[in-house]
C-alpha cells in the first residue's frame, strides 16, 4: 500500500481522534466553539446560486494574500460568488474584519473523507485557488475527482520540505497531481515542483507583493500618538516565546541613554500575554497591556499589544521595527508589511520563510540582520540616535515592497483559461 493511501485509511480510522483534538483545541482556545462543525464540512450558510470560486488560506499569511486576489476576482468577474477557508481562529478573525461585503467565510473540514465529502457536496465550488503549501491529500484528490478546477497559487515548497516529499513520491504525487495549474513564487518553486511530478507549472511571483498595507482605525490611531508624545519608541513584532525577553533586555540596556524610551511588543499568539506579561513584571519593567484598555503613561516601559489584527497601528507608530519569529523561532515573518508603513526593519539570523525577499531587501539596503540579543541592542540604539539612518532604510524598503505589484495581473492573467473552461466569463474593464 502507497504512503498515499496508507494516509487516508489512518484518516478514515483515526475518527474519534481526530473528534478529540479538535476538542481539546477549543478548549485552549484555538478553534471557535461557536463554529466547531465547520470543521466536520458542516457548513453554517447556504451556497450561492451561479458560479462559486473557493479560495483557501490556511492562516494569517496565506489570508492576507487573498485579499487582493479576492478584489480582483471579484472585479474581473462580478458575478461570481466567493467563498473563503482558513483554518486559524486568528485568520478568521482577520478575514471577518477584512473580507468585502458578500464574500462567505467558512473553517476548512478535517482532512477526513467524510468531512471533505460533506463540504464539497454543500458548497460545489466551480474553482479553487489554493494558496501556498497546505496541501490536504483527501481534500485535494476528492475535489479533483468532484470536477473542480484545482489551481495552486503562490506555490512554496521549502528545501526541507522538497527533501521529505523527494523521498516518498507516492505520497505527493497524487496531490500534485490534483493541480490543473500551479503558479509559483520563483523560477526555483517551479523547478522543485516539477522534480516532484508536477507538469502545468508556471512562475508567477510572489502574491505578497500585491497586498495592500495592513489598515489602521484613524481614531485609534491619534490616541495612541497621542499617549506617546515625543518619547522615542521601537517595535518588537510577531514575537515568539523568548524574543519578549530579548526585547526587554534591549530596552533595558538602552533606556539609561534614551530618556522615555518606549518598547511595544506584539505577541504572534496574544493568548500567551498573561505569561510574557508576568515575565517583564518580574524583570522590574511597568507593563501596559492593549486587551485590557490600559492606556500608555509615562511610567509605561512596555506597552503589550497583546490584540489581533492591530499591527497596522503599530508599523505605522514606530519608525524601527524588529521581526520576530528569527531569534527564538525559525522562519521570520513577512517584512513587506512593515516595509509598506515607514518601518526601518531589523531581523534575526533565521529568515528562511522569506529567504528571497529578505536577501533582496538586504542587497538594496532595506533591512539589517542582527545577529543576536546584543546585536540587536547595539542596532536599535544606533537607529534611535540617527534618524536620518532610520528614514533612509525605511525608504529603500518601502521602494521594494512597490517593486513587484505586477504579480496580481501575472496570476490573474494565468487563471482566465482555467475560469473559461468553466464557462466563468471576465468582463471588459477597458
Amino acid at each position: 500500500m502507497s504512503l498515499f493511501y496508507a494516509y487516508r485509511a489512518a484518516t478514515r480510522l483515526l475518527g474519534p481522534a481526530l473528534y478529540l483534538y479538535l476538542n481539546r483545541r477549543k478548549n485552549r482556545g484555538k478553534e471557535d466553539p461557536g463554529r466547531i462543525g465547520e470543521r466536520f464540512g458542516h457548513p453554517s450558510a447556504m451556497r450561492p446560486k451561479g458560479n462559486l470560486v473557493w479560495i483557501h488560506g490556511a492562516s494569517v499569511g496565506e489570508s492576507l494574500s487573498a485579499l487582493p486576489v479576492i478584489d480582483e476576482i471579484r472585479r474581473r468577474y462580478p458575478n461570481v460568488s466567493v467563498l473563503v477557508t482558513t483554518g486559524t481562529v486568528t485568520s478568521a478573525a482577520l478575514m471577518h474584519d477584512r473580507l468585502p461585503h458578500g464574500v462567505i467565510h467558512q473553517f476548512i473540514p478535517i482532512d477526513r473523507q467524510v468531512s471533505v465529502a460533506r463540504f464539497l457536496h454543500h458548497w460545489k465550488p466551480d474553482v479553487a485557488l489554493w494558496l501556498e503549501s497546505d496541501l490536504w491529500p483527501n481534500m485535494l484528490t476528492k475535489a479533483k475527482k468532484a470536477g473542480v478546477k484545482l489551481v495552486l497559487l503562490n506555490g512554496r515548497i521549502s528545501a526541507k520540505s522538497f527533501k521529505g516529499y523527494s523521498r516518498f513520491p507516492s505520497f505527493i504525487r497524487p496531490v500534485i497531481a490534483a493541480f490543473d495549474l500551479i503558479l509559483t513564487q520563483s523560477v526555483e518553486e517551479s523547478e522543485r515542483f516539477e522534480s516532484l511530478g508536477a507538469t502545468h507549472v508556471k512562475t508567477a511571483g510572489n502574491l505578497k507583493f500585491a497586498a495592500p498595507p495592513l489598515p489602521a482605525d484613524d481614531t485609534e490611531l491619534a490616541n495612541l500618538r497621542e499617549q506617546i508624545g515625543q518619547r522615542p519608541v521601537w517595535l518588537a513584532s510577531s514575537t515568539f516565546e523568548g524574543e519578549e525577553r530579548i526585547a526587554a533586555d534591549v530596552h533595558k540596556e538602552l533606556i539609561a541613554t534614551h530618556n522615555g524610551l518606549l518598547t511595544i511588543v506584539v505577541p504572534r499568539h496574544p493568548n500567551r500575554a498573561d505569561d510574557i506579561e508576568a515575565d517583564l513584571i518580574a524583570q522590574g519593567l511597568q507593563v501596559s497591556r492593549r486587551s485590557l484598555g490600559h492606556a500608555i503613561t509615562p511610567q509605561t516601559d512596555i506597552y503589550l499589544a497583546d490584540t489581533i489584527g492591530e499591527l497596522g497601528l503599530f508599523y505605522r507608530i514606530s519608525p524601527i521595527c524588529f521581526m520576530g519569529k528569527t531569534m527564538c523561532a525559525t522562519g521570520g515573518q513577512n517584512p513587506l508589511e512593515p516595509a509598506r508603513l515607514g518601518c526601518a526593519i531589523l531581523h534575526g539570523p533565521d529568515m528562511s520563510n522569506f529567504i528571497t525577499i529578505s536577501e533582496e531587501m538586504r542587497a538594496a539596503g532595506a533591512c539589517r540582520p542582527a545577529a543576536d540579543g546584543a546585536d540587536l541592542t547595539r542596532q536599535v540604539g544606533a537607529l534611535l540616535r540617527d534618524s536620518a539612518t532610520t528614514q533612509k532604510i525605511a525608504d529603500a524598503a518601502l521602494a521594494y515592497a512597490n517593486s513587484k505589484a505586477e504579480v496580481l495581473d501575472r496570476t490573474l492573467d494565468a487563471l482566465r483559461p482555467i475560469m473559461s473552461e468553466k464557462a466563468i466569463k471576465e468582463v471588459d474593464h477597458a
